[in-house]
């Protein structure tokens, strides 16, 4: 198949979330990822429900990655990553600043023996700075760059996002590079580091909330679902539920009064611009409970699409997965892993035309190419049998 990153290699070590991530985003690219594991392996492959060495949670990460098992914590074993890195086209790390360089794999020690690498780094913290150091995991982010601040409702305890926003942003910024760098090394044959950090990233994605911080000067609080800049832009009661609604703007607004039999909320002072309404969200908010609460969810999402008022329904992740449009659009897809059997997955959301991305492969079991890998960097079978046998590699 035509992809993207046809004959470009990538080194990932990484674990867990963030790096894995990344690189296996990568892979779905056409990308040749070789996934460079501890003995013990990646954590996430005991992580609940897993199988001996798999886990649909480490598959979630890892998919299409060819897989090896080298003990970088020894002489050989790092030599054997600086060899792979010679003909390597990218290699992605998230140990915390200053590990890569204790085991001589720096990226300073690396772009000596090839100048052409993409070397990309992601941490809790970032690279530089007083926090550089510091073991960061995705919580700790969130608390960090404010986002726990902003999350859940007012007057409660304070809560993470509902997903690891910061892990996988920071994967995602590292994409991002990633690829630039790439196009750069077209035009000037230049490698270069980079380097992405959980915190920025969760700092990076919080837009509306620094808005709010830079241009008024007040500091943004938790607003359950409801939107900083727009009203109404949140979960809306109905008799049997919630549903979301989006009348962000004079027009939308306008459909939502007619619709709700409240014309003349258009011309109450509270409600009659998008800034007031912000001002007055709340009271906005009783006002259309006091009338979407009398029908069910089925009622008001019907009547407002027929008005081609954003809406929908708020779906638990099976209904979500199950969600026709979902499934045409191949977000949920099966994979055969040969420990796991038959499993779900998710799909890729990028759609390409010309090349398609892969995301259907199974995620490679503990060591699996280890020896495929280590031939094809030149090593002979005597070389890779002496690495066996001195625990090197597995």
């Amino acid at each position: 198949m035509n992809t993207s990153l046809n004959g470009i290699r990538v080194l990932d070590v990484t674990q867990v979330m963030a790096g894995p991530f990344c690189a296996m985003l990568l892979c779905d690219m056409g990308a040749d990822v070789i996934k460079v594991e501890a003995p013990y392996g990646d954590s996430s492959r005991r992580m609940a429900g897993g199988s001996g060495n798999d886990s649909a949670a480490f598959n979630a990460v890892n998919r299409g990655k060819r897989g090896i098992v080298v003990d970088l914590k020894t002489k050989s074993g790092a030599g054997i990553l600086r060899h792979l890195s010679e003909s390597a086209d990218v290699l992605i790390e998230n140990y915390r600043p200053g590990v890569m360089s204790k085991l001589g794999l720096s990226y300073d020690g690396l772009k000596e023996i090839n100048p052409r690498l993409i070397y990309a780094s992601i941490s809790g913290y970032g690279q530089t700075g007083p926090a550089a150091e510091k073991g960061g995991f995705d919580l700790v982010a969130q608390g960090v760059s404010g986002l726990m601040s902003v999350t859940g409702e007012p007057g409660r305890a304070p809560i993470k996002a509902g997903i690891p926003v910061t892990d996988l942003g920071a994967g995602l910024f590292a994409v991002c590079g990633i690829l630039a760098a790439l196009q750069y090394r077209e035009r000037t044959g230049r490698g270069q580091h980079i380097d992405a950090a959980l915190v920025d990233a969760g700092l990076a994605l919080s837009v509306w909330e620094t808005t709010e911080l830079f241009s008024r000067g007040t500091v943004p609080g938790p607003l359950g679902s409801a939107h900083r800049m727009s009203a109404p832009y949140q979960a809306i009661r109905c008799a049997d539920g919630y549903i979301t609604l989006g009348a962000a703007n004079d027009r939308l607004f306008g459909r939502l009064a007619t619709l709700l039999g409240h014309s003349e909320w258009c011309e109450d002072p509270r409600f009659s611009g998008d800034s007031q309404r912000v001002a007055n969200r709340t009271a906005l908010a009783e006002e259309i409970e006091s009338v979407t609460s009398r029908e069910p969810r089925s009622h008001w999402l019907e009547a407002l699409d027929a008005q081609d008022i954003p809406c929908g329904p708020i779906n638990n992740y099976e209904e979500a997965a199950n969600d026709p449009h979902i499934q045409a659009r191949e977000m949920v897809v099966d994979t055969d892993h040969p420990t796991l059997g038959r499993i779900k997955t998710l799909g890729t959301p990028i759609k390409m035309s010309e090349t398609p991305l892969t995301p259907g492969r199974p995620a490679p079991l503990l060591g699996e190419h280890t020896d495929d890998v280590l031939l094809e960097a030149g090593y002979s079978q005597d070389a890779v049998t002496a690495f066996r046998d001195n625990d090197v590699i597995r």
